[in-house]
């Protein structure tokens, strides 16, 4: 499925991030910036060493205690066909009362963000807080689409939005909620 909000194309694809042909992949990252476990650490093991060695100088540098929730950095891509990873940290769900959609909606915003400072103009998202972190999906994705919307619509030097899921029922579930959310 293919949709635009103004001069960006918006894709929904199921796959894997990590052999997306973007300028980008977003990275849902955990704030030590070290590699995890689901698509933290299939980015780490696909991209290969040189990622973990920029997170380690960007800690060293400029976040020694952490990524903040929402933050966003860039690295290389190492051996993936992106050239860049965006890491950035999501929320842990606590309810829903403690700023979780801000925070993510954050996420997003800031990744693209630092995509157009860095001149990238195709980024890929994955599911974002979802899995260790326990955000309810269906909520998740609508904080998505309406961040990713939201940013879009003031103008965006960005030409591709990708959300890659990975498992069908994600798939589906975007499938439903991005056209009644861009009005296709």
């Amino acid at each position: 499925m293919t949709m635009r909000v103004g001069r960006t194309r918006i894709r929904i694809v199921q796959g894997d991030i990590t052999n997306q042909d973007v300028d980008a992949v977003v990275n849902a990252a955990n704030s030590s910036l070290l590699g995890g476990g689901g698509v933290d650490g299939a980015i780490h093991r696909v991209g290969g060493p040189r990622i973990l060695e920029e997170c380690m100088e960007i800690r060293r540098t400029h976040y020694p205690g952490g990524l903040p929730t929402g933050e966003a950095v860039i690295t290389t891509g190492g051996d993936m066909r992106a050239r860049h990873v965006i890491h950035t940290v999501g929320p842990v769900w606590a309810g829903g009362g403690r700023e979780e959609a801000n925070e993510l909606a954050r996420a997003y915003v800031n990744s693209l963000r630092l995509a157009e400072e860095n001149d990238l103009k195709s980024v890929a998202f994955t599911f974002i807080s979802t899995g260790a972190y326990g955000y309810p999906k269906e909520e998740a994705a609508t904080v998505a689409l309406e961040a990713i919307k939201f940013y879009l619509r003031r103008g965006s030097k960005i030409e591709e939005v990708v959300f890659v899921l990975y498992g069908p029922k994600d798939y589906r579930l975007y499938m439903e909620l991005a056209p009644r959310m861009f009005g296709e």
